[in-house]
């Protein structure tokens, strides 16, 4: 993984400085809220309903133990204990201190972390696929373009008072693990047809209030055009996205009012013109950035006790089928650790699961982690050999739960119980559906099933991509849940359909069961998934089973 050198050190650390300025002027009253705002949240922090937030960046979702391990004292030192992990890859602190802010950034700078550009009006933490560097389907690791990206992006002049905020994410398998097609640019590292390693690149993705499916403006980019290129997106968003509405400010809406071919004779002609100005600069770079992903040096040993454990273990199997992906070493696997034990808050862990798994990476992960934009967290490398110990230890901590993938394995933003733009719980919600369906035990039966939630229309659970996705708004003061059906965050990324009228939240729950029991009786047979069955049958059958049963419920109330 990437690691600082003396620039990188001293610039985090300056940082911190200027804004431990910037708090103690705040706290002294020589600062407005007002004026304080636009500096805060330069810094990812936030003011949300009952406190600051602060919001740490995890770049493409890696960290090593030692990181890990100081997430969770500060969780303990300066928050109540746990921490957040979002949908962003990053980490979020709930109840900071404002005066302990400075100390949190100084403690994270001590191991190369930093909350810059975790918000605001400017290019955002750039996400990648979780399994980068040990999926067996990737053209090669995403991760240093995602790097590459993140240094010329931080603190870059021109860009750090966008018309609303910017979202890059990295994908390079066969299989989209990144959402990219649901970002401001998406950007996919593929082969053309002479071997070459380049980049197709995709604008105008998003979701919030108008979700929309990004689209392809160039299908092959050399690879040492990308940080150009790159440029001259933003660079004509930032000449021609909307500023005087912010909810028509995102590149999406530019790309949609002005077509994407004249976005793209734009770009091309702003492109030809700063090419010339990176010199080679930025493939220099590159290469450096690729000394430092280097594979980790695997192990061999024998998996005959592996191999023991699964065929007397059925528990242990189930977990490995269902938390463990393929590797691109035959004797690896990827082993996704559920943070979402049914009843437990998805996304939270804390500070004693955060040194867990830190330990567990130490020292049988070849000290890596990642953090899934699903909310759970990744030991890429893990030789099949040492599963069982891992479950062992897993297990009386609550990370063990078999669920990844899974109806339980919900994706749910903060919500009401933390967010001041939220309109409904999310938390909750997740809650009550996750423990209903382990208490049917019917999860495992049911398969692949992504469930999402927001708590408002900013779409921060992804909602629109789920197999099912629930939006929490309030109407005339009270909850109300809309389900969409059908969407899809993979490389076949599509918006799901929404059903009709929305659900009181003491209604939500049997609604998503009723949905789920027809899937049951629908399916041709138990290897068609929900999104396969409603990609074939399409709406009717399950709006039928959604409304008319409720209706009949109620007749007979």
């Amino acid at each position: 993984m990437y690691k600082y050198n003396d620039f990188d050190e001293a610039f985090v650390r300056s940082r911190v400085e200027q804004f431990r300025n910037q708090v103690n002027r705040r706290i002294a009253g020589e600062l407005t809220e007002e004026e304080f705002r636009p500096l805060r949240l330069m810094n990812g922090l936030y003011l949300q309903l009952h406190a600051y937030m602060l919001r740490v960046a995890i770049p493409y979702g890696t960290l090593n133990s030692r990181q890990m391990n100081q997430l969770a004292i500060i969780a303990e030192k300066f928050d109540k204990g746990y921490g957040h992990f979002t949908t962003r890859q990053n980490i979020q602190y709930n109840w900071p201190k404002l005066q302990d802010v400075p100390e949190i950034l100084s403690a994270l700078a001590d191991v190369e972390m930093h909350a810059l550009q975790t918000s605001g009006n400017t290019i955002r933490n750039v996400t990648a696929d979780h399994f980068a560097g040990a999926a067996a389907d990737e053209v090669e690791d995403p991760r240093p373009t995602a790097e590459l990206l993140r240094q010329w992006s931080t603190d870059h002049p021109e860009f750090q008072f966008l018309p609303r905020k910017f979202k890059i994410a990295v994908s390079a398998g066969a299989a989209d693990r990144a959402v990219v097609k649901a970002h401001d640019i998406g950007i996919q590292v593929v082969r053309n047809d002479a071997g070459e390693t380049g980049y197709r690149v995709i604008v105008g993705g998003g979701l919030g209030r108008t979700p929309m499916i990004g689209k392809t403006i160039v299908e092959f980019l050399p690879k040492a055009d990308l940080l150009p290129y790159v440029e001259a997106v933003v660079s004509v968003w930032n000449l021609l996205g909307r500023r005087d509405n912010k909810y028509k400010a995102r590149i999406k809406i530019t790309v949609h009012e002005n077509g994407l071919d004249e976005i793209k004779r734009l770009v091309d002609e702003r492109f030809a013109l700063i090419r010339p100005t990176f010199s080679g600069v930025d493939q220099a770079m590159l290469r450096d950035i690729e000394t430092h992903f280097a594979a980790p040096a695997y192990k061999n040993a024998p998996l005959d006790a592996f191999d023991d454990r699964l065929n007397s273990d059925p528990v242990f199997r189930s977990w490995v089928d269902t938390n463990v992906a393929a590797h691109k070493v035959d004797s690896y696997g990827i082993l996704t650790i559920s943070i979402k034990k049914h009843g437990e808050t998805p996304g939270d862990a804390t500070a004693d699961q955060m040194r867990l798994m830190a330990d567990l990476a130490e020292q049988y992960g070849h000290d890596e982690l990642r953090i899934s934009h699903e909310q759970n967290v990744i030991i890429p490398h893990v030789h099949k050999s040492d599963l069982p110990a891992i479950y062992d230890a897993l297990k009386p901590a609550g990370l063990a739960t078999a669920n990844i993938g899974l109806i339980s394995d919900i994706i749910a933003c903060p919500g009401m119980d933390y967010c001041a733009l939220a309109t409904a719980r999310s938390i909750p919600i997740a809650q009550e559906i996750a423990v209903r369906f382990d208490e049917l035990k019917l999860e495992h039966e049911v398969g692949p099933l992504k469930i999402k939630i927001s708590g408002c229309i900013n779409a921060c659970g992804h909602h629109h991509v789920g197999h099912i996705g629930i939006l929490g708004l309030d109407r005339a003061g009270v909850e109300n849940y809309q389900i969409t059906l059908g969407g899809d965050g993979t490389e076949d990324a599509v918006v799901g359909d929404r059903t009709g009228p929305g659900f009181a939240a003491e209604d939500i729950t049997d609604a998503i069961e009723r949905i789920v029991r027809a899937y049951l009786d629908l399916r041709l047979n138990a290897e068609e998934t929900f999104l396969q069955a409603y990609r074939r049958l399409g709406m009717d059958p399950f709006k039928a089973a959604l409304y008319e049963t409720e209706a009949k419920a109620h007749a007979a109330e």
